[in-house]
């Protein structure tokens, strides 16, 4: 079955959530962030095949979100870094986790913890306002217009719903 291209839909979560067709480029991701960045030890953590993770890896080099390093001249060997790009999914990955562990971690509670260096603390992830810092919620946010806002595939409805409104 082909999958539909997102990309040109105008609206960032189906623009981003086109780079994650899968959840193995989601499981990637996570890995490399946490500290598996070896082709081989990523294909053996995850049980994925080489062929698909070759794929996903290529993806996300392509996409500028990994970039490949060489670790070693002889033999030549690769591993896989987080770019900044990269790096900025790490929130969206724990807001998963936190849902995730809220909703399917099940009677042994969730299967990692998030520990905070700073305050020295587990921790979950909250998303909050960037101005006053109360917790964002579908109850106290709005979507408006923004500038590349349009109506198209993946917006027939939503476009106009959002360009109804004005900045209360």
């Amino acid at each position: 079955m082909t999958r539909t291209p997102l990309s040109d839909v105008a609206c960032s979560i189906a623009r981003a959530t086109d780079l994650f067709g899968d959840a193995w480029t989601a499981l990637i991701m996570r890995d490399v962030l946490t500290g598996i960045s070896r082709f081989d030890d990523l294909a053996e953590d995850l049980g994925i095949s080489r062929k698909v993770l070759t794929a996903r890896l290529s993806r996300l080099v392509e996409e500028g979100v990994l970039t490949r390093e060489r670790y070693q001249e002889r033999p030549p060997r690769e591993h896989y870094v987080a770019t900044a790009k990269g790096e900025e999914l790490y929130p969206v990955l724990l807001a998963l986790a936190t849902w995730g562990d809220r909703w399917y971690a099940g009677e042994a509670g969730p299967p990692a913890r998030v520990h905070h260096l700073t305050c020295d603390r587990d921790t979950t992830m909250v998303a909050a306002c960037a101005h006053c810092a109360e917790p964002l919620t579908v109850d106290n946010t709005l979507a408006l217009p923004g500038p590349g806002g349009r109506v198209g595939p993946g917006t027939r409805l939503l476009g106009p719903l959002i360009a109804s409104r004005h900045t209360p």
